[in-house]
């Protein structure tokens, strides 16, 4: 089979590559010759379970706002940003007749808060402009000659093509048929890779797993998300914390503070928040470092307001004729239930036992006093020692990839390698929770598809 235009992968960034390059030739008054090929049986399956099935397609901000939530080379994407804003993006779907909404973050959803929906929409998209769809193609082998590329695939179909995208994401979910052949193929091709690893991912706090329990891929601080919680792990999973701050410390200097929302889950501290710090907390992991995080959950009330109000709480229960008859515990719960949600007691009380003091009587006794002094400061300062993190089988996105020094960002190609482009996540970029990943894949496949496009329409 031999084309022009030749996309591997069929992702978000490869099924806009593919629409890009075809259309870009047919307003050019060209037969588009541009085929993508996808190994798994149906394109998007990424993209079917982003924002948990409803598909946050884009984040509707402009390039100063957008660029603040690039985590690694801003500048690179900019280009393509410009020629695919992200409402370019919701325009360019609307137009293909998929209702979109726009909700809290400027976070661009499907009306219809189906993932199927966004994919349906780019596959129709491709085919009106001729794209011809390979799947269940896994590509195992690439060369490079004067002339185009040959391929190979495990099938023993062989391919052909003047320009080729690589577009196959990165290591993340590889269920969805991520895997890094494009980290392979880009390596063989001459490229050098930036080191991966996981990103937008579950931080474990130590004691949360079971440790006779935990599974590992060996990668350095990787416990799997199938590792059973210990009793501490199950008396927080399912807890969902909202407008709290999360701090993260690296061998004990606070390096970055986020304010957000934190999810306690069956992996360990998600939710945007503990999103927005796993790039670095899971570097630092990888590379040795002690790493932490500290919780506030009363966060912009200073400590000495919150430590005057557990102070009156306290008084006032300890002063309640009910009270008489009920032991500490028993008061101690009635006053945290004042401060924070009933459910995250339990876990709270487990992962701070200072705020309870045995203190030694007469005859040999003992009795358990509360500690409100103990009680104010974990509310603003509850620690977690991270022993770890979730890794590629839930990781959101893959950061590192394509050095992209070897690549041009005006045009998405090769320095390296004449008439190869890259896009998408299989390149060093990464990001914030929120759109901002999906919008970089979608911005940078349309440039390399526009790219190898005009290439071709000027041979």
């Amino acid at each position: 089979m031999k084309s022009d235009i030749i996309i591997i992968g069929g992702g978000a960034s490869g099924l806009m590559a593919g629409y890009a390059a075809a259309d870009t030739l047919v307003e050019a008054g060209a037969a588009p010759s541009v085929a993508v090929l996808e190994k798994m049986p149906r394109p998007g399956r990424k993209i079917m379970i982003t924002g948990k099935g409803r598909c946050n397609f884009s984040n509707i901000k402009d390039w100063n706002e957008f660029s603040l939530h690039i985590r690694s080379n801003s500048s690179f994407v900019k280009p393509s940003f410009f020629n695919l804003s992200s409402r370019a993006m919701q325009e360019f779907l609307e137009s293909y007749g998929l209702k979109t909404v726009v909700e809290r973050g400027d976070r661009a959803f499907p009306q219809s808060h189906r993932a199927s929906d966004v994919v349906d929409t780019l596959v129709n998209a491709c085919l009106s402009r001729g794209v011809k769809m390979e799947t269940e193609c896994e590509i195992v082998s690439i060369s490079h000659n004067g002339d185009g590329f040959a391929l190979e695939a495990a099938d023993g179909r062989k391919f052909a093509c003047r320009r080729l995208i690589i577009a196959t994401g990165g290591l993340s979910y590889p269920s969805s048929g991520s895997s890094g052949d494009g980290y392979a193929w880009a390596s063989a091709l001459g490229h050098s890779i930036k080191q991966c690893l996981p990103s937008l991912t579950a931080l474990v706090p130590k004691g949360y797993k079971d440790p006779s329990g935990i599974v590992s891929s060996g990668m350095k601080g990787h416990i799997d998300r199938s590792s059973p919680l210990s009793e501490v792990g199950k008396a927080l999973c399912g807890n969902q914390l909202k407008n709290v701050g999360l701090s993260l410390c690296i061998d004990g200097k606070e390096v970055d503070s986020v304010f957000g929302d934190v999810d306690f889950t069956d992996g360990g501290i998600e939710g945007p928040a503990g999103f927005q710090l796993s790039r670095k907390a899971v570097k630092a992991i990888f590379n040795g470092s002690k790493v932490s995080l500290r919780l506030d959950l009363k966060s912009g009330v200073p400590a000495e307001d919150i430590s005057r109000r557990v102070n009156e709480l306290w008084d006032e229960i300890r002063k309640d004729p009910r009270s008489e008859r009920l032991r500490e515990k028993e008061k101690c719960r009635i006053l945290l239930g004042k401060l924070m949600p009933w459910d995250l007691i339990p876990g709270f009380v487990m992962c701070n036992p200072r705020i309870m003091n045995t203190l030694s009587i007469t005859r040999g006794g003992a009795r358990t006093v509360l500690m409100p002094s103990e009680v104010a400061r974990a509310l603003k300062e509850w620690a977690f020692d991270l022993a770890g993190y979730v890794g590629y089988e839930r990781a959101v996105v893959t950061a590192g990839g394509v050095n992209t020094d070897e690549v041009i960002p005006k045009t998405m190609e090769s320095r390296l390698v004449p008439g190869l482009y890259f896009c998408g996540e299989v390149l060093d970029i990464d990001s914030d929770t929120g759109g901002y990943n999906l919008q970089t894949a979608f911005s940078t496949g349309c440039l390399a598809g526009r790219s190898a496009a005009r290439s071709i329409l000027r041979t």
